[in-house]
């Protein structure tokens, strides 16, 4: 009888190449779903769940921003954060094709090119985060620490104040 072939995603396969533990969170899921519904689908604090968003520079290179799920980016900071003069965000349909991953599956571990990424700073103070696990139904929990070595981001300040 055949065992079922525990499904992995790139993410997960790069974190285990490179001997990071990570925790993983599943739920049934077709279509985009924004990261708070997830968070509370699966009963995750938000304030440890982060959302991963592409960007544009004006000088045409990717970025990769990552910060809580409740909160906004600051284009103007993030801008600072990758020294560009602006960064805008890059349209839906041009995910796949930029980060080989799908809108609500999107995670900088793993992206078809490694983007400059940074990651919010209250990321630093947590013990581990969650982040998308590489395709739409899938969250993984990780250090702070082991995300930095698997996607090689540096943290800073980059969402807008007052949310």
């Amino acid at each position: 009888m055949a065992k079922d072939k525990e499904i992995k995603t790139n993410a997960m396969r790069i974190l285990e190449r490179e001997h990071i533990p990570y925790g993983k969170y599943t739920y049934e899921c077709e279509e985009f779903t924004d990261g708070i519904a997830v968070a509370d689908l699966l009963g995750l604090p938000h304030e440890k769940t982060f959302k991963t968003l592409v960007t544009q520079g004006k000088s045409g290179e990717y970025y990769v921003f990552v910060i809580p799920i409740d909160r906004e980016l600051d284009l103007k900071k993030a801008a600072r954060a990758v020294h560009e003069k602006s960064v805008e965000m890059i349209h839906v349909k041009d995910i796949n094709r930029i980060t080989g991953y799908i809108r609500g599956g999107c995670t900088a571990i793993g992206m078809k090119k490694n983007y400059p990424t940074v990651v919010h700073v209250s990321a630093q103070s947590l013990d581990t985060m969650i982040v998308s696990g590489g395709k739409l139904g899938m969250q993984i929990e990780l250090k702070p620490a082991d995300y930095k070595k698997a996607c090689r981001c540096t943290f800073q300040d980059i969402v807008a104040s007052g949310d």
